[in-house]
């Protein structure tokens, strides 16, 4: 058991952290939607309520939206894009593993291979693309999740103050869906930039994600 969480470890913690996090924004969101309700003299919502209102669908789509764009740029943008001296980079003056053509391995490397690479064909074909197909796909789900979520709400307040409503695809339209989006992508893409750069400079003893504490500036990627 013991080996078996040191292996997963990573993951657990994560998961765990999130999901923490995520019971407290639950909490915090409930709390203030209840407060602004009040304000109104709208009657408050109990926890059931509040999980299916739009106002906690909002928030959790935009933060998770912008968490898996941020994933699916970083993984395209590093197949092809180079920082030379940073730990997130490949280096520009080598081919590396990664860059290997899955349809090109044969004998015992294919033979343990996972199912796609030995199946080839367009199965292949889509498996080495998959983490980026895979992350733009949960980012659609997390837009799509803001967007009907955002307005719900917007609905909600434009009816409190005589407004018109929108459907889910008018709510894309609006600048209060896109101050929404922006304002966290860029936050996103500065905490991206940060770990290009400073990974450069700086290090971590022990992180996958920092060159090893005597490596040389100009030297690339975590190896």
């Amino acid at each position: 058991m013991t080996a078996w969480l040191r292996q997963r470890g990573l993951s657990l913690v994560t998961l765990v952290v999130f999901l923490g996090t995520w019971g407290c924004l639950v909490f915090a969101g409930h709390h203030q939607s209840n407060e602004e309700r009040r304000q109104h003299g709208e009657r408050s919502l109990s926890l059931p309520e509040y999980l299916q209102s739009g106002h906690f669908w909002e928030a959790t789509g935009e933060n998770w939206e912008s968490a898996f764009l941020q994933s699916a740029a970083y993984v395209l943008l590093t197949a092809f894009l180079y920082q030379k001296g940073s730990a997130e980079s490949k280096d520009p003056d080598k081919r590396e593993a990664v860059d290997r053509d899955p349809f090109e391995v044969r004998g015992k490397a294919l033979a343990q291979a996972p199912w796609p690479v030995r199946r080839r064909g367009w199965v292949l074909w889509l498996y080495q693309y998959s983490l980026s197909i895979a992350f733009a796909v949960l980012f659609l789900l997390a837009l799509w999740m803001h967007a009907a979520g955002g307005a719900s709400a917007y609905n909600a307040e434009q009816l409190d103050h005589g407004g018109t409503t929108v459907s889910v695809a008018g709510y894309f339209l609006t600048s209060q869906f896109w101050f929404e989006s922006l304002q966290n992508w860029q936050s996103e893409f500065m905490s991206l930039f940060a770990m290009v750069v400073l990974s450069i400079f700086l290090r971590q003893r022990g992180s996958p994600e920092s060159k090893p504490v005597d490596a040389a500036h100009s030297d690339t990627g975590a190896g």
